[in-house]
């Protein structure tokens, strides 16, 4: 009988019964995560991983429907990270100016290591995105961890003050979306505090001469007015505005994963 008992709170306990409405424990930190609806709960699945805005939460993004649907419509786990008090703790940040960044980056180390492990992520198949200061996060992630991701999708936010002089390899695929009207998180930066939001044009162009990326190639798609680059090993560069401020659409994130298929990545 007791080891019944045992084995009946094991299986209730919140490390193993995490999921959209509960938080999955890796160390002093938590994210969410949902699967697709027809998952069959046995094969490897891609996944997004998603940074929320400045005084987001993980909670906040399982609570957006349209995200949900785009996703597991595409056959996409969605994994929601948790900053801290809702922020991320980012080099030249306001808050945090001297951070080099690897305490997030051992969150979300960790956070991939347990979602491949109990929650049949493909680890050769995650995407990073992240919206306004989420974006921000990304940027990060895409210069410190390139190997840790299929691609990444930064919405509306870049890096604090400036860009960092180089990246580590490998280069990855990067697919960059803003309003050209944004306020919040302006295409030419602004000051905040002792430090600013810095310019979208300085980022790519640093990540431009990194990877070695080639000709602009111009179009149009919906809403998105776009400029794609790639290089001799097939990445992709591509920043794309719409007419607009500081907001977000699945469609937009919708293109972002479309071309990273497209140039083979997922």
């Amino acid at each position: 009988m007791r080891i019944l008992l045992t084995c009946l709170l094991l299986l209730s306990s919140p490390a193993l019964a995490c999921g959209p409405d509960t938080d999955c424990p890796v160390g002093d930190r938590h994210y969410r995560i949902v699967m697709p609806a027809d998952h069959d709960g046995i094969t490897p699945v891609p996944a997004l991983i998603w940074s929320h805005g400045y005084r987001g939460s993980a909670a906040g993004v399982m609570r957006n429907g349209s995200l949900r649907r785009m996703l597991s419509d595409a056959g996409f786990a969605l994994i929601a990270m948790n900053g801290l008090n809702g922020s991320w703790n980012l080099p030249n940040g306001p808050r945090t100016m001297d951070s080099d960044g690897s305490a997030e980056f051992a969150y979300f180390d960790a956070v991939i290591t347990d979602a491949t492990a109990r929650h049949h992520v493909d680890p050769d198949r995650i995407v990073a995105a992240g919206f306004s200061a989420g974006g921000m996060m990304v940027w990060n992630l895409a210069c410190s961890h390139p190997e840790s991701f299929a691609g990444f999708i930064p919405l509306s936010g870049t890096y604090w003050l400036h860009p960092p002089e180089t990246c580590k390899t490998p280069v990855s695929s990067i697919v960059h979306i803003h309003g050209t009207q944004d306020k919040t998180v302006p295409l030419k930066g602004r000051p905040i505090g002792e430090t600013k939001q810095g310019e979208v044009e300085e980022a790519l162009s640093m990540y431009e001469k990194f990877g070695n990326f080639g000709p602009s190639n111009y179009f149009k798609t919906g809403p998105l007015t776009c400029r794609s680059r790639s290089n001799p090993t097939g990445e992709v560069l591509e920043y794309c505005l719409f007419e607009g401020g500081h907001s977000f659409r699945t469609e937009y994130l919708g293109h972002g994963l479309a071309t990273l298929k497209e140039a083979g990545q997922l």
